[in-house]
């Protein structure tokens, strides 16, 4: 398991031409571009923490039936100061870095101060985003780094913060019907308030403005308070429906005053975060349209989720899917020290995820009885009127043992059928992938022995009429090094395989990616 794990990958930023075995689809043509990370050690320093490690980009390119594989570590700031330095000098989540023991004790002091909001990485692990014509790595804090998707090239750093006050962000935006970037971030003790911002990149900026870039007209669409100045809500994703965005306020929470002193204390950030078990969760639903909060209070029991599956509205209700967890052991799993050899018998889950569907009722009876149940759809997800006028909600549970759910994204914010997922249980690694009809609860799987899929990618055929017409792309990792991993193509109907592309390196164990169409490419000399 170390193997997968800990051992720093190599990249290969020049074209390796994959093994086609079976028949991909002629109308298959673009790039499947991922991230995660890649090196965990430098010089004699090792991270702490699997999401730590330095990001790796890895694309395939298919092309004319061809395939070709690339990795690239990306050039961040962070990339660049510690291997330069031949050892870790900037902190992630999981790991403080601390300066060169040798500076002497003033210059602590002096970093210190600096470490109270810190000054954070532009290791950008998690994901890709597309703003405009361009593509950026993204991670959780409020750096983003551009890249060309062909090449894995890193190109310039953005700083959110400069445009729109949030220390961290998400890794997981929306996109509007226009192609503008929603996505939410957080302002930590700004002006005396800590509050989560809803803030939107548009997809261009008008003729006269050409040479300025889409950040510039970022701007605010709307804010949430936090309920608590010092203790802001974790999240890594939200939802959204044709007219509402969905932000769930978990008792997840990052304490400010700890943070502020990790540095000192010679521990790192992730020890400033907290599940608060007797806590509530609470939904907050904003208008689109008048950039509103809906007034009603809704909440349900602790829980910890990282993922939305979808969401979308019906009769006057909210409908949306999480994968939620009972307690916040996941992150723990990924202590490298985990993943030892034995990492399968010996480290599980105290809670296997479950896909929750939480349905709200946005319009009811405002006359309707206390203790009652406001939902009036078919469903066993309930909405009960309290006293106090809040409404507490429970789920229905869709399913159990899933993660890393991806949709046909052209049903967004829709009423959906369909999630690709990939299979986990009492271990936080993928052994399978999945289809899952939401409404039916049926499943189809895929799986094979000593194989480990990354997160499912849905690519649907040009002018597909169903929901489900088009592939479902995953990289597969093999236990023995020696075995070379592959990208497996799946009839997306059937969940069979159509082909593979073997690649002859260690691949990297990813976390998040998108399909980038040719046409939505630019080209070389643009």
């Amino acid at each position: 398991m170390d193997t997968l794990y800990g051992r720093n990958k190599e990249e290969h930023p020049e074209p390796i031409k994959a093994e086609v075995q079976g028949q991909l689809p002629g109308w298959l043509q673009g790039i499947l571009l991922r991230n995660g990370p890649g090196m965990h050690t430098i010089g004699d320093t090792k991270y702490n923490h699997w999401f730590d490690g330095l990001a790796l980009l890895h694309s395939f390119t298919f092309k004319n039936g061809e395939v070709y594989y690339r990795s690239k570590y990306l050039r961040s700031d962070t990339y660049n100061c510690n291997v330069e330095a031949n050892r870790i000098v900037v902190s992630e989540f999981g790991t403080m870095a601390y300066p060169d023991p040798c500076k002497n004790i003033f210059a602590k002091a002096f970093s210190y101060l600096s470490h109270t909001i810190p000054e954070f990485t532009d290791n950008c692990l998690i994901n890709i985003m597309k703003v405009g014509e361009d593509f950026y790595a993204t991670g959780e804090t409020n750096f983003i780094r551009k890249i060309n998707p062909q090449t894995l090239e890193t190109l310039e750093k953005v700083d959110y913060n400069k445009y729109v006050a949030v220390n961290v962000a998400t890794s997981h935006p929306h996109y509007d019907s226009a192609g503008n970037v929603l996505n939410m971030g957080t302002s930590i003790a700004d002006k005396g308030k800590t509050k989560y911002l809803l803030f939107k990149i548009p997809a261009s900026v008008p003729e006269h403005e050409k040479k300025k870039s889409c950040f510039k007209h970022m701007e605010v669409v709307c804010s949430v308070p936090s309920r608590s100045l010092l203790h802001p809500s974790y999240y890594h994703s939200f939802g959204i429906t044709e007219n509402y965005i969905i932000f769930i306020e978990q008792p997840f929470r990052l304490d400010i005053v700890k943070m502020a002193t990790a540095y000192i204390r010679g521990v790192s950030w992730a020890s400033c975060l907290a599940f608060s078990k007797d806590d509530k969760t609470w939904f907050h639903f904003i208008d689109r349209k008048t950039k509103k909060e809906v007034a009603t209070k809704f909440y349900t029991d602790a829980m910890v989720f990282f993922h939305h599956v979808n969401a979308y509205e019906e009769d006057g209700h909210i409908i949306f899917d999480v994968i939620a967890y009972t307690d916040n052991s996941l992150y723990d799993m990924f202590y490298l020290k985990n993943l030892g050899k034995d990492f399968k018998e010996r480290v599980r889950l105290t809670c296997i995820p479950a896909c929750k569907r939480f349905v709200v009722p946005l319009q009811y009876d405002k006359d309707a009885v206390v203790d009652s149940n406001l939902v009036t759809l078919p469903s066993t997800a309930t909405a009960v009127k309290e006293k106090d006028g809040n409404i507490y909600c429970q789920p229905e549970i869709l399913c159990e043992g899933i993660e890393l759910p991806r949709i046909n994204y052209d049903y967004n914010g829709k009423k959906y059928k369909y999630a690709y997922v990939t299979e986990v249980q009492w271990s936080p690694i993928p052994t399978k992938i999945a289809k899952f009809n939401t409404q039916t609860k049926e499943m189809l799987h895929w799986g094979e022995d000593d194989c480990w899929p990354s997160e499912p990618v849905f690519v649907p055929r040009p002018d597909a009429k169903e929901e489900d017409d088009g592939v479902v792309l995953t990289c597969v990792v093999k236990t023995d090094p020696m075995d070379p991993p592959f990208l497996l193509v799946l009839d997306a109907k059937t969940f069979t395989e159509l082909g593979r592309a073997v690649v002859n390196v260690e691949m990297h164990l990813d976390l998040h990616g998108i399909f980038i169409p040719q046409q939505a490419m630019k080209t070389e000399t643009e």
